[in-house]
């Protein structure tokens, strides 16, 4: 590695930290720790240019779902949730409190390994894209993880940024729930994930809108999919 990438590990329970430690450690990761999500909120207070934040959600105090909704405040690194909490209600509110992914407990070491890598990686690809990318009335920056509209600076998730860079590269085309799923998180689509696509653009609509219940920018073609107004 060029860089020593820096990823901060929260759980309440000492083992699953420590598993989650080594196992990143081995890799080559610096590794920090946390025991709750008042510690994690705190620790990238002061650390901002943390690269990845693997938490769990089920905490006392402070969840991880509002530890990440705090968090979003101080860094748009990618936040990896790690949870006993498997319905899929649950998976969409961790989404719409701006993680990145999920991954169910007990989870194997090779799936842990597989998604810290895949959402580092696009971190990386993102925060490096040299030039911004205009839409209409949005310049999209990953490199700041923002969009600029109206002027103003809009901070959005990696997730985000995904997803507008793939209406980008998909220029006034109509794009399907499924298309849209399978193009930017690179998973099989299946039934429930129209409600992860319905979550993320709605979250898109409610940053980036006048009014996020009847959107101009991201509009819905009905019985098709949606589409970036580019005019």
């Amino acid at each position: 590695m060029d860089e020593m990438v820096r990823i901060l590990a929260v759980d309440d329970e000492k083992d699953i930290r420590e598993i989650v430690r080594l196992l990143l450690e081995n890799k080559g990761y610096a590794v920090e720790c946390a025991a709750s999500g008042s510690e994690a909120i705190d620790y990238i207070r002061n650390h901002p240019d943390t690269d990845l934040i693997v938490m769990d959600i089920m905490m006392p105090g402070l969840s991880g779902v509002e530890a990440c909704a705090e968090i979003r405040k101080h860094s748009q690194a990618p936040i990896l949730f790690l949870t006993a909490k498997t319905m899929e209600s649950d998976k969409l509110q961790a989404y719409d409190a701006g993680g990145d992914d999920y991954l169910g407990k007990p989870f194997s070491q090779a799936e842990l390994l597989m998604k810290v890598d895949s959402l580092l990686r696009r971190y990386r690809v993102y925060q490096g894209k040299p030039q911004e990318q205009a839409a209409g009335r949005l310049t999209l920056c990953p490199e700041k993880n923002c969009v600029v509209r109206n002027g103003e600076a809009v901070p959005l998730t990696n997730k985000e940024i995904e997803i507008l860079q793939f209406f980008l590269d998909h220029g006034g085309e109509v794009i399907d729930a499924r298309t849209l799923y399978e193009g930017v998180w690179k998973e099989k689509y299946l039934p429930s994930a129209t409600n992860t696509v319905m979550v993320h653009i709605l979250n898109l609509r409610k940053k980036l809108e006048d009014d996020y219940t009847n959107p101009q920018l991201i509009r819905t073609v009905w019985g098709k999919g949606y589409q970036l107004d580019e005019g």
